[in-house]
């Protein structure tokens, strides 16, 4: 090294300056070579431009060719020889302290090693890379190191970072305007939050980023694009549009695929043809060396020439033949997969036919049962609270159980209805979990007291109290298992045991245990336990009841919070049910405020509200208007969506109650039209479809809001309460 240094030094001006420009010539040239695909032009030209770098001792200039040899490397898939390239780059280019380039090697170095699946050393490198970055102001590499970080975070599995990364990404591309990186970045958070189950989102980003991505004419990112929105379509089982999404993918990968090794094609023919004239150069010069006469040299030049020519027939007939086969190779791939995809469309089509004649099917099922379970509960209710005598109370309240018991078996049915078709959304909240299971027990106890149970509780202490979660579908979870350990024990225990699995990155793996000595099952009932509409036999289902729903639903909410269940039970002994779930660690909660709704509302303002019904049902009028009446609410009732309109056009209400299924025009149709001249209204749907399919007809009709029939009488008053004492004081 000494010695080179040396000859540096001895060097004239001119003979730097003349070295200097061949190395930014070579450099030049080499990233026109990369953008052109002729990577081994490139790395030629480099190799040539290091040994000049080396000689002028120029180190920027020397860590710009570790690092462009270093990418043509990693370009051309050496990935070790890479490496050790791009370190000696970085190491040379912090001697020399160029950030700005020290920035674009880490990167670089992050994607070797990204690309050879090792995502935790490419993170490192990205996070370095990112620093530098932000210190030199290079917000597009700064923005393309983010999305890259959160690639390796999705090849981690790492969901919650990479999310974190693209949405930075997308902020930092939106702010300067980098519209490339917005596109990439747009995919890459949607097929993030697919992962999530977050699948409107997703579909919502990626369709931006398609967008964008066409604009921009960015082929490959469209490509990842249309892959991406096709797989997303598939898991919402929207099958027509995912076949035509990655009919347009393989499109697209056909059409790059072509001209990428059209290029490499034509650089590795030159690169033969230069090879073998070299070859042939050098073989002329020893025979020329050896024989040393004109003639020889005329007869040697004449063979190498016949040589070369047969030598670049050969290759040239290699090529073609190469190509022509895997042409029909990747024909025969496509009919094949045409003919498959066709023979999926016809197979999704039928299932797709089937999945709406079953949901219509549920939607008007459900509807019709739950009119009338409607005046049931409602009618019940009060004759409850309007002092029966003694001797009807409990034929009362048989009558209470019996519809409270068939409105939970249809929830149930919608329930499972809604986690078959991927449509439960994760609704995440700050929530105290010991708080919660313990709430959960207390309400239970007295279930569990009819059996002559006790019920204990032991939380590690060792764990944090506050969770981000879904806590309406964790309550779901232990209300039905330690609900279902209730129902088939006698005289007997029920324990629930929290403890802590693990802990990574503030994600706390969480085991629940629900222990109970009931009856336990038998290994062949075991096997079908959540399977929907399954119990244990016929005479367990006579002598406990139940609907048989309650573990499949469990299983289906624990599968979408990304958890898992498992059980050990003993026939005669007892069961024990295991709850693993993720739960992401939380500061504090946040403490919801009690409203005490129309208690302490003053008569004369709640006098001066008026309420349209709109409502064909003539028990359901008198049971929602006496309802009405007791909170001291003003009602007036119509039969149809014709005379709501002519109503609301005339008069003056602060809420309307609006049932859907009516002769003449419909309430989503009649709102439709009240929305025209009266955008302000509150407008609720009161009506007995929950099928989630339905919901997007009420939103396009602009209702404020929906109220499931038979409805809690809290959750029906605290609607009333927005939105007509929350709304006066705005």
């Amino acid at each position: 090294m000494y010695g080179v240094i040396a000859f540096a030094q001895e060097l004239k001006q001119t003979d730097t300056i003349m070295l200097q420009s061949e190395v930014n010539s070579s450099l030049s040239l080499a990233q026109k070579n990369i953008k052109n695909y002729n990577y081994l032009q490139a790395k030629s030209g480099l190799e040539s431009a290091l040994e000049k770098a080396k000689i002028l001792n120029n180190k920027k200039s020397l860590g710009l060719v570790y690092f462009n040899l270093g990418k043509i490397q990693y370009l051309l898939e050496e990935s070790n020889q890479a490496i050790i390239t791009l370190i000696r780059a970085i190491e040379i280019q912090r001697f020399a302290k160029d950030k700005i380039n020290i920035a674009e090697t880490h990167k670089t170095l992050g994607d070797v090693y990204l690309n050879s699946k090792k995502p935790k050393q490419a993170i490192e490198h990205y996070i370095s890379a990112q620093t530098f970055s932000n210190l030199e102001n290079l917000k597009n590499l700064e923005t393309e190191t983010i999305i890259k970080k959160g690639e390796a975070h999705l090849v981690l599995g790492d969901y919650r970072s990479a999310e974190i990364a693209f949405k930075k990404a997308v902020t930092l591309s939106r702010k300067f305007n980098i519209d490339r990186q917005l596109s990439i970045s747009l995919i890459n958070l949607g097929i993030t939050q697919t992962k999530n189950g977050l699948l409107l989102s997703a579909q919502k980003n990626i369709k931006e980023g398609n967008t964008i991505a066409k604009e921009n004419k960015a082929v490959e990112i469209l490509n990842l694009g249309y892959l991406s929105l096709s797989n997303l379509q598939e898991l919402q089982g929207n099958y027509r549009l995912a076949n035509k999404n990655l009919k347009a993918h393989l499109k697209l990968t056909d059409s790059l695929f072509e001209t990428k090794s059209g290029l490499l094609l034509k650089e590795k023919i030159n690169e033969s043809i230069i090879a073998s004239q070299l070859d042939a150069q050098k073989q002329v010069n020893a025979e020329l060396e050896e024989e040393n006469e004109e003639e020889a040299s005329t007869s040697t030049f004449n063979q190498l020439t016949t040589i070369l020519t047969i030598a670049l027939i050969t290759i040239l007939s290699l090529l073609t033949l190469s190509l022509y086969k895997n042409n029909n190779i990747r024909l025969k791939s496509n009919l094949v997969l045409q003919n498959k995809n066709n023979t999926l469309i016809e197979s999704k089509e039928k299932a797709e036919l089937a999945s709406r004649t079953k949901a219509n099917f549920l939607s008007t099922v459900t509807h019709e049962l739950r009119t009338p379970l409607y005046a049931v509960t409602g009618l019940t209710n009060m004759l409850l609270e309007e002092d029966p005598k003694p001797d009807q109370i409990p034929h009362l309240n048989s009558l209470k159980f019996s519809g409270d018991y068939l409105l939970t078996f249809i929830n149930d049915i919608l329930q499972i209805n809604k986690i078959e078709a991927q449509k439960v959304e994760i609704e995440k909240e700050v929530f105290n979990l010991k708080k919660k299971i313990a709430n959960i027990i207390s309400a239970l106890n007295n279930s569990a007291s009819l059996n002559n149970v006790k019920l204990h509780f032991e939380f590690d202490e060792k764990l944090p109290h506050n969770y981000l979660s879904d806590q309406l579908k964790i309550s779901q979870i232990l209300i039905n298992l330690i609900g279902n350990s209730i129902k088939f024990t006698k005289d007997g225990d029920i324990w629930v045991r929290v403890n802590k699995i693990n802990n990574i990155n503030g994600i706390y793996n969480i085991r629940i245990e629900i222990e109970d000595n009931g009856i336990g099952f038998s290994k062949e009932k075991q096997e079908r336990m959540f399977e929907s509409f399954s119990q244990g036999s016929n005479q367990i289902n006579r002598k406990y009841g139940g609907t048989g729903l309650g573990l499949s639903i469990v299983k289906g909410l624990i599968e979408i919070l990304k958890g898992k269940i498992y059980f050990e039970s003993e026939l005669e002994k007892g069961t024990t049910f295991f709850v693993e779930i993720p739960f992401e660690f939380a500061e504090e909660t946040v403490e919801r405020e009690q409203i005490s709704y129309f208690k302490n509302i003053n008569e004369d303002i709640l006098n001066k509200v008026n309420i349209l019904l709109v409502e064909d049902n003539k028990i359901n009028q008198m049971i929602t208007k006496k309802i009405l009446n007791k909170l001291k609410l003003n009602c007036e009732v119509v039969e149809n969506g014709e005379d709501a309109v002519e109503k609301v056009k005339s008069n003056t209400y602060d809420v309307v109650l609006m049932d859907i299924h009516m002769p003449g025009i419909s309430g989503i149709e009649a709102t439709k039209i009240i929305r025209k001249f009266d955008k302000k209204l509150s407008i609720y749907a009161l009506t007995a479809v929950t099928i989630e399919d339905k919901m997007v007809e009420f939103d396009e009709a602009e209702f404020t809001d929906i109220i499931s029939k038979p409805f809690k009488q809290e959750d029906f008053e605290k609607k009333l309460f927005d939105a007509i004492v929350l709304k006066e004081k705005a």
